[in-house]
C-alpha cells in the first residue's frame, strides 16, 4: 500500500501541475487576444459645409473725441463769465458763451474808427452826388447801413476808375479796412460753443486776467466720438470699408455699431500695427463717456467655399483629422487666414467631410473612431 501511495503520489503531482499550466496558458492566451482588440474613439465632430465665411478682426480702443479744443486767448484783459459756469465736467450746447474777455476799451476803438468811415463817407457821398448821380442812390444805402452795433457790410463794387479814385482820395477804403480788422479783434473776446460738447479742463475762471497766448481751457465735441483701434499689418489688409463694425463695453451696458472713418498710412515701429479709426453710430439713444475702453470687432472681406475651425482641430499648422469609414484620416488643408481662436480653411475639405474639431493624443492615421455629433443623432432617431 504504502508502495503504491509513493507511485500514485507523483503522478497526481504532475496531472495537477500539467491542468494548472493549460489553464494558465489559456487564460493568457485570452488576455492577449483581448488587449490586442481596437479601441474606437469617440470624438467631437463638425460636418463641413463650405461657404462664403467672413474673416473678423478684432482689436481694443478707447473712445476718443474728434473735436478736442483748447481755447487760447488772443486778447489782454478780464474773463468775465458766459452762459455757464466755466469749469471742468460742465456741458454746453452749440453757440453758448463759454467766456467773455472785456472788451470796453476794443468796443469803443473800433467805433472811433467807424466814426472816421462815415465822416469819409459823407464827403464822398456830396462827390458822388455832382458827379456820378446814377450811382448816388447805392453810396446812400450803404451810408444808412453802417451802424456803431451791427458789423459793416461789404463795400458795394464798381467798375468805373473814376469812382475807385475818389474812394482812395477820402480813405474810404484804408478806413473800412481798418474797422474790418478792429471787429475781428473784437470778435475774440468772445469764446462760443462750435458744438455740444463738454469742459475737459478750465485753467482760467470768471475774474480772472488773461493775456496774449494764454490757455483759458479745454472741450470737447460730444457729437462725434471715435474709437482708436492699433491693428496688426497682417489684418490691415482684410478690413471691409464698407462692413459694420460692432462694439461692446465691459465698463458700460450696451452694445453699439459704428463705420470704419479712415485708416492710417503709416506703421508703429514698436508694435508693428497701424492705426485704424471707427466712428460711432446712434450716440444719443445709448450715451457713451469719452475714455471708455471698447472690444471692436470689424467685419472683414468673405473668403468663398470656406469654413471656420477652432484652432485646436489643427495639428502641425496645415493638418486636420477625418472620419471616414470609421477611421480616423490625417488631412492637409489649405490655411488662407488665422484668428483670435480660430482658423479659416479654404482647401482640402469637401462638403459633407465629418471634421474632428478637438485636441487629440495619443491617436495616429487609421485608429477607429466615432463622431459624437453621429451618435446623438443616432440616439435623438431611435428615441
Amino acid at each position: 500500500m504504502n508502495k503504491m501511495m509513493r507511485i500514485l503520489i507523483p503522478v497526481a503531482i504532475l496531472i495537477c501541475g500539467g491542468l494548472i499550466m493549460w489553464l494558465f496558458l489559456n487564460l493568457g492566451g485570452d488576455k492577449s487576444k483581448r488587449g490586442n482588440q481596437p479601441q474606437t474613439k469617440v470624438v467631437d465632430t463638425k460636418i463641413v459645409r463650405l461657404a462664403s465665411t467672413p474673416a473678423k478682426i478684432l482689436g481694443y480702443g478707447r473712445v476718443t473725441s474728434v473735436q478736442p479744443i483748447q481755447l487760447y486767448s488772443e486778447v489782454s484783459g478780464v474773463l468775465k463769465a458766459g452762459d455757464i459756469t466755466f469749469q471742468p465736467a460742465q456741458s454746453f450746447n452749440k453757440n453758448d458763451l463759454l467766456l467773455e474777455v472785456d472788451n470796453r476799451q476794443a468796443t469803443l476803438t473800433l467805433k472811433s474808427k467807424k466814426s472816421e468811415l462815415l465822416s469819409a463817407l459823407a464827403i464822398f457821398l456830396s462827390e458822388i452826388k455832382s458827379n456820378f448821380p446814377s450811382e448816388y442812390e447805392v453810396w446812400q444805402d450803404y451810408f444808412n447801413s453802417c451802424s456803431f452795433e451791427n458789423e459793416l457790410q461789404e463795400l458795394p463794387e464798381t467798375d468805373n476808375q473814376k469812382i475807385k479814385l475818389f474812394l482812395s482820395r477820402y480813405n474810404v477804403y484804408k478806413l473800412y479796412f481798418s474797422a474790418r480788422d478792429l471787429e475781428i479783434k473784437l470778435s475774440k473776446h468772445y469764446f462760443y460753443a462750435p458744438f455740444d460738447g463738454s469742459i475737459v479742463a478750465a485753467n482760467l475762471r470768471a475774474g480772472s486776467t488773461t493775456r496774449i497766448g494764454s490757455l483759458l481751457g479745454e472741450i470737447i465735441n460730444l457729437e462725434k466720438l471715435e474709437v482708436e483701434v492699433p491693428v496688426s499689418v497682417q489684418d490691415v489688409q482684410w478690413i471691409n470699408r464698407e462692413a459694420s463694425v460692432k462694439l461692446i463695453s465691459s465698463e458700460i451696458n450696451g452694445e453699439w455699431s459704428g463705420q470704419i472713418s479712415r485708416i492710417g498710412q503709416t506703421i508703429d515701429s514698436r508694435t508693428q500695427t497701424i492705426q485704424v479709426f471707427i466712428s460711432i453710430d446712434d450716440l444719443y439713444q445709448l450715451p457713451i463717456l469719452d475714455g471708455v475702453f471698447f472690444q471692436v470687432e470689424i467685419e472683414g472681406y468673405n473668403i468663398e467655399d470656406a469654413i471656420s475651425v477652432p484652432h485646436k482641430a489643427l495639428y502641425n499648422e496645415q493638418f486636420v483629422y477625418l472620419i471616414k469609414n470609421g477611421l480616423l484620416s490625417y488631412q492637409e488643408v489649405k490655411i488662407t487666414r488665422k484668428e483670435n481662436g480660430s482658423a479659416i480653411i479654404s482647401g482640402g475639405l469637401n462638403d459633407g467631410d465629418t471634421l474632428v474639431i478637438e485636441a487629440m493624443q495619443g491617436v495616429y492615421d487609421g485608429m477607429a473612431a466615432r463622431s459624437k455629433l453621429l451618435t446623438d443623432e443616432v440616439g435623438a432617431r431611435h428615441e
